[in-house]
Parts: structure tokens; sequence; C-alpha cells
């Protein structure tokens, strides 16, 4: 089971997030040549290990989060909110970083 650490809400249960996508990827301008959008939509790799992900809060708060997951254990090691203003504006810690938040795969 994955346990992700809300800033607002605490930790909870994966079942209340939604996956949004990979924090890694650089969309190119919208009038880039359709390669380029090839590129970024389509071909992406497959990491082993941390990666940087997008996940939304729908069972909560709704906050959009960034997370870092292991994505062999499913460990978190990180979670903040997705947008860089929105700590400041809201007077949360801009990263969390959790030691024992999160189980593996069980």
């Amino acid at each position: 089971m994955i346990r992700i650490d809300c800033p607002f809400c605490g930790l909870r249960d994966h079942s209340e997030f939604t996956y949004e996508g990979d924090a890694t990827v650089q969309y190119p301008a919208l009038d880039a040549p359709m390669e380029d959008w090839y590129e970024a939509v389509f071909l992406r790799e497959n990491p082993r290990g941390p990666h940087r992900e997008f996940w939304r809060h729908v069972g909560g708060c709704g906050s959009f989060l960034e997370v870092v997951r292991d994505t062999v254990t499913h460990e978190i090691t990180e979670v903040k909110l997705a947008h860089p203003g929105m700590a400041a504006a809201t007077g949360k810690a801009a990263a969390k970083t959790t030691e024992k938040a999160t189980g593996g795969s069980e």
C-alpha cells in the first residue's frame, strides 16, 4: 500500500489520489513541430528507482502534489505542492520529506 503525506490533510492512502503524470517531462511550445510533441508525449523513459510524479488529492483537499516515488519499492521520500508559489501563499512548508511515511509493496 502506498501512503502519501498530503501537506494539508496528512498521511493518506493512495486510493484518495489520482496519478497525474510524469513530473520530469518538459512539453514543447504549442507551435512546436509535431515531432517535438511526439517525443514529449510518446517517447518516455521507464525509470527504475526514485522518480518525480504529479498526483492529485481528489479524495481530500484537491491539491496537486509533486511526489518522489521509488518505482521499485513504491517508497515515497518527498511530497510538495506542485505549484511553486502555492507553499508561500498558504504558509505550508515547500517540501515534506518523509522517512517512513510509506510502506513498500504490501
